[in-house]
């Protein structure tokens, strides 16, 4: 008899629920977004739904109708009643028993939650630390995956080191891009940051973020940098979709500028309340 095993209780194995069996779970098969609401009003939506439907196509993962998803966010959200929302949702490609290869006919799995966005108040008006870490990830980081052990790991050790988030530095010795976040700096009148590649997400705040930068008359750079030149910037900067742009005022421990965010920074984040109102 083919059995499983939940802690304690030995089941019948085709008595288990279709959660035991989602091939998120032991494959990570599956791509994820997140998008942010302000004052009731969901931010960037169609970009994100886009980036979700481009990353399902990369992974073959099909017959999704994107007009349904749209839907059910709006539902959500309604349903949630949370003015400044964090919308979590994910598709994996479904369930079955354990085979590296899927089935034809498997039905996607679809899972959201709407939960509070993070106060970031004090992170932009003080600053975070971050540090930098070796870039572990596989080589499609362009795919919105669920495979996220690398990023977990970095940012547990981030925290460890009472750092806000971690810059991830790949074998060539350039800064590639924040464990849950783009990164940027600033020298002079110039932003920069990596260019888009099949290692770096097509980030929708970075897309914001730039267009924030071009309207305050700063120029952008789209240059790969190492953990040197962007520890000598004036400025750091990172950009993630639940708290926008939020200042880095320590880089591996050597404090940016005199230590408090930056002029240009702080002009990016009042331009980019103008795109969420």
């Amino acid at each position: 008899m083919q059995i499983a095993m939940i802690e304690d209780k030995i089941v019948p194995a085709n008595e288990l629920k279709p959660g035991y069996l989602d091939r998120g779970i032991y494959f990570g098969d599956g791509v994820y977004e997140v998008v942010r609401s302000y004052d009731g009003r969901i931010f960037a939506l169609e970009e994100h739904l886009q980036r979700f439907a481009n990353s399902m196509a990369a992974i073959k993962i099909a017959g999704v109708d994107i007009d349904r998803i749209r839907t059910r966010v709006h539902k959500a959200f309604e349903a949630a009643g949370i003015s400044n929302a964090k919308i979590y949702f994910h598709i994996t490609r479904g369930s079955e028993p354990r085979e590296h290869n899927w089935g034809a006919n498997l039905v996607p799995n679809f899972f959201l939650t709407v939960t509070e966005a993070p106060d970031d108040d004090e992170e932009k008006s003080r600053g975070i630390a971050v540090s930098t870490h070796p870039d572990w990830r596989w080589k499609r980081c362009d795919i919105k995956s669920l495979n996220l052990l690398p990023n977990v790991l970095a940012r547990h050790d981030a925290v460890q080191k009472s750092c806000g988030e971690a810059i991830f530095v790949d074998e060539a010795g350039f800064i590639t891009e924040g464990a849950a976040s783009a990164f940027f700096a600033i020298t002079g009148q110039t932003v920069q940051t990596a260019p888009l590649t099949a290692n770096i997400l097509p980030s929708i705040t970075r897309k914001f973020a730039i267009e924030a930068g071009k309207e305050i008359g700063l120029e952008i750079i789209e240059k790969s940098l190492t953990p040197q030149q962007a520890s000598d910037s004036d400025e750091l900067f990172i950009a993630v979709t639940t708290k926008d742009i939020v200042p880095v005022v320590k880089f591996d421990s050597k404090i940016i500028g005199d230590g408090r965010p930056g002029k240009y920074t702080k002009l990016l984040i009042e331009e980019f309340r103008t795109f969420t109102v």
